[in-house]
């Protein structure tokens, strides 16, 4: 039915992994290209950014997507939007089955989604974002999911969003995005549903970043565009991003995603 390119680029605090990992890929084509990197924070604990980034048949798309047999293939043809709010849904029940294993474990997530390098969908849960650039001006296609945002929604749940001097809003004083997988102990104020978004890709669109809260703490969406563009390879692009931000004194662990287009 069609070739997908399947992106994402999460913070999670369910997964362990390298200091740093680099890669890349092109479609056969050639016109599609991506590069990834991931670099270790300055907090005190193991890696915890993972990412997911391949270009597949849409025969593969089953065995080898990010939320493997989870997003079904007929069904994402049939509506797409319903199918992946009902991956995020499941992925949000299998990690709270783990919780026993994982505790306090969370995670956010952006997932892109590109059909015959034609119609882009692009979904997020937290504060992992995905912008978008068409003829250089940088365009956020996901929505940050903050405490003070959703402050309402979390309150009639029995929550309430804490405002520390010093620090960033938090659900009941511990968790700084108002949506998340996982995380048992606050479940019943958070949402795990993704905000969606989808759009024709044109001959003005030139690059998409994907990357974790730890490269939009300091950057803006216009700089993070702005670096990659003046950079033709991807993985190099990303690289320069992430290298960008720990000079900038980002403290998190950071996972980037640069998809550049023809």
């Amino acid at each position: 039915m069609g070739r997908f390119c399947c992106f994402n680029s999460s913070y999670s605090k369910l997964v362990g992994g390298r200091s740093s990992s680099a890669g890349k890929g092109r479609n056969h084509e050639g016109l599609i290209k991506f590069g990834f990197n991931l670099v270790k924070g300055k907090a005190n604990h193991s890696m915890e950014d993972y990412h997911v980034a391949r270009f597949m048949q849409s025969q593969a798309f089953l065995q080898r997507n990010l939320f493997s047999n989870i997003l079904k293939e007929e069904e994402f043809w049939a509506d797409p939007r319903r199918s992946i709010s009902k991956a995020y849904e499941k992925t949000d029940q299998a990690i709270l089955s783990q919780s026993s294993v994982l505790r306090r474990g969370g995670s956010t997530a952006v997932t892109a989604i590109l059909i015959n390098g034609q119609r882009l969908w692009v979904a997020n849960v937290g504060d992992s974002r995905a912008v978008l650039s068409s003829g250089g001006q940088a365009a956020q296609m996901t929505t940050d999911h903050e405490p003070n945002t959703e402050r309402g929604i979390i309150e009639n749940k029995g929550g309430f969003v804490s405002n520390m001097p010093g620090d960033v809003p938090r659900v009941n004083g511990q968790l700084a995005v108002s949506r998340a997988f996982g995380d048992k102990s606050l479940k019943s104020h958070l949402r795990s549903d993704p905000d969606i978004q989808d759009i024709t890709i044109d001959v003005c669109t030139d690059i998409l970043i994907l990357a974790s809260d730890g490269l939009w703490k300091v950057m803006s969406n216009q700089g993070a565009v702005d670096i990659a563009r003046k950079i033709r390879d991807p993985r190099k692009a990303a690289k320069k991003l992430t290298a960008e931000a720990l000079k900038r004194d980002s403290k998190d662990d950071i996972s980037c995603v640069v998809i550049r287009f023809r």
